[in-house]
């Protein structure tokens, strides 16, 4: 038997009927049923196709005729919805029409009794039917390397526009291809400037993403959420702990100072951060020629910044990039099948992109065409596309806006932005009039911390997702230190115990050395040479934990980067500046778009408890239990 169905995904114990003519359908087999979909027949045209509720019937196991769609459930509008509990829109929350819930028939009174059984009862079928029909769920798929991780609770369904960065964010670069080259490019610009680079390598080791260009002092550096600097690169050459403390002891990084710090927000900057580590290490050892005049290292940040400029700038880069993608790109079969997703659940899609028309049209086509269904462009994902944006302006300010009207890029102006359209520069506030959509209804994705995320967040108020591919990686190697960690904190809190009698019987000696009691009376009558014998020992233990934990401490990251440890980490306990970053400015954070392919369109994301230093641990242990 064959149950025609309307139903696009299970979520939350409901159904949520599909749109655009999806055909959906459980198919029946000796063993479980399997959720079949027919992809529908999308016409190449640029004009929004309307979502719609589509009735359709189905027979029951009784033989009955069960009719679903607009007749039993409704959409709430966005001029009707309400803010739940955790102060989310209720918009796009589907709603069962209750004077049709005899429709249920006796199986209503399964929904009777008290909320808690009925609700553990479902939620075991809910797990059941979600196994059997071979669907990852959203928590088993967040404790995953390629979950969604969710900083500020976000409903998906109260989105109505999903706008998307291109470059390390719908396409992934192989890095070492794509940086690796712009590497070279920058060398040789750099050569032709006069700079001895003879005998340089691109190394992508040295640095990582969230690190900290000290443009005054020639230094890389990785900080804490504070600002406090944790370690340190002169050059390619790594700083001891002491050396770290006494040039940035009583200093915090303040980003805001841009003259003399530069973030390492994305990808794009490993070839500049290595290239300028590089240099400094050529103007230390003298081996820069004096014709290039007086150059102090933030001069040198500067001759490094334009060498690399001028590489993207003169079109060298991406036209070698253009013309063999294969050799630059990693495809990801899963990233459109994503995208389709949402936009069949109503979503208006956007591309916003700095790069330009030629480059981004080639890019999405070879990344993009070949894993869509039915011959379809991958224009056709888009209600919207804006090349060479200009961002971060793009979001704080207006620019002009052109159309780009032909297969070979020629643009015309124009003042109004329609859906469909596939336009050059404009403004957000532009798209938000066009499309009738504003603040927290439009969620932006990319890859870039500034750019992307946090101007799109403190200016317009768009819900907002980083992209960071490197979080695969490091969530492999957390688990792969588990070990080492467990160990190491052993070993902290046996020097903490340790200590604390330490510190006790030191106390003591100094109040004996004064005449008064110690703190206890069997403290108060310690022998002089037990107190003494005890207190070199201890001192002793303790020293010698200090050596192991601090070799220990070292390591301790090593499995992700030998140099600057995990990305998200700043010393064994703290977070680092860049997971701070993320933490306050994007909304959820993930290693690639597809991920999203791992849950569905309707997703409810939920922030999790925040540990704080006052928790109890017996408290804790009571919320795990």
């Amino acid at each position: 038997m064959t149950m025609n169905l309307c139903a696009h995904q299970v979520f939350d114990g409901m159904l949520v009927w599909g749109d655009m003519g999806t055909k959906m359908r459980f198919a029946a087999s000796s063993s479980s049923p399997v959720l079949m979909a027919e992809l529908p027949d999308l016409r190449k045209s640029n004009k929004r196709r309307s979502l719609r509720m589509v009735k359709c019937s189905a027979a029951g196991a009784d033989g009955g005729r069960v009719t679903v769609g607009d007749d039993v459930f409704s959409v709430t509008t966005s001029s009707k919805y309400e803010v739940d509990y955790l102060g989310q829109s209720t918009k796009g929350d589907l709603n069962l029409k209750l004077d049709l819930l005899q429709s249920f028939g006796n199986g209503q009174a399964t929904l009777e009794g008290p909320i808690e059984e009925v609700a553990r009862m479902e939620a075991q079928k809910a797990e059941n039917l979600i196994r059997e029909l071979g669907i990852q769920g959203p928590f088993s798929a967040q404790h995953s390397p390629r979950g969604i991780f969710c900083s500020r609770t976000l409903n998906l369904r109260s989105i109505s526009a999903i706008g998307y960065d291109m470059d390390y964010t719908l396409m992934h670069y192989n890095v070492m291809a794509w940086e690796g080259r712009a590497y070279d490019y920058c060398m040789e610009n750099l050569k032709n400037m006069g700079f001895p680079v003879d005998g340089l390598a691109f190394d992508p080791e040295l640095v990582i993403r969230g690190l900290m260009i000290d443009k005054e002092k020639g230094n890389l550096v990785k900080a804490d959420r504070f600002g406090y600097v944790k370690r340190a690169m002169h050059g390619t050459k790594m700083l001891s702990n002491k050396a770290v403390s006494e040039i940035y002891g009583r200093e915090l990084v303040d980003l805001r100072n841009q003259s003399r710090w530069e973030f390492l927000n994305t990808f794009f900057s490993v070839s500049e951060a290595l290239a300028y580590a590089q240099m400094v290490d050529r103007l230390d050892d003298g081996s820069i020629s004096t014709d290039l005049g007086t150059l102090d290292y933030k001069g040198l940040y500067k001759a490094v910044a334009k060498a690399l400029f001028r590489a993207h700038v003169e079109g060298q880069l991406k036209s070698e990039i253009m013309s063999k993608p294969e050799l630059f790109v990693e495809p990801d079969p899963e990233l459109p099948l994503a995208l389709l997703d949402q936009k069949e659940a109503g979503k208006k899609l956007l591309l916003i992109t700095n790069s330009d028309y030629h480059y981004t049209d080639k890019m999405m086509k070879h990344s993009f065409n070949k894993f869509l269904p039915n011959d379809m462009d991958w224009r056709d994902l888009f209600d919207m596309v804006i090349v060479s944006a200009r961002k971060p302006e793009f979001f704080q300010m207006s620019h002009p806006l052109y159309e780009v009207v032909t297969g070979e890029g020629l643009m015309r102006p124009c003042f109004k932005a329609e859906t469909g359209g596939l336009y050059s520069g404009g403004s957000a506030q532009m798209i938000e009039s066009s499309l009738n959509v504003h603040g927290d209804e439009i969620l932006y994705v990319g890859d870039h911390i500034y750019t992307d995320v946090s101007v799109s967040k403190v200016h317009l108020r768009w819900r907002t997702a980083l992209i960071c591919r490197e979080l695969e990686e490091e969530y492999m190697a957390l688990i792969g230190s588990r070990g080492h960690r467990e160990e190491l904190i052993e070993l902290i809190n046996q020097k903490e115990v340790v200590g604390d009698l330490f510190n006790q019987l030191r106390l003591a000696l100094q109040r004996r050395s004064k005449g008064r009691p110690a703190q206890t009376l069997a403290a108060t009558n310690l022998d002089d040479q037990e107190l003494t014998e005890t207190m070199q020992k201890l001192l002793i233990v303790m020293q010698r934990l200090d050596d192991k934990i601090g070799l220990m401490l070292e390591s301790d990251g090593e499995l992700f980067n030998k140099r600057w440890g995990f990305l998200s980490r700043a010393g064994l306990w703290d977070k680092s500046h860049l997971m701070r970053q993320i933490e306050k400015y994007a909304d959820i954070y993930t290693s690639r778009v597809s991920n999203f392919l791992n849950y569905t369109p309707f997703m409810y994301f939920r922030s999790q408890e925040q540990s704080l230093a006052h928790d109890s641990p017996l408290h804790d242990a009571a919320m795990e239990n």
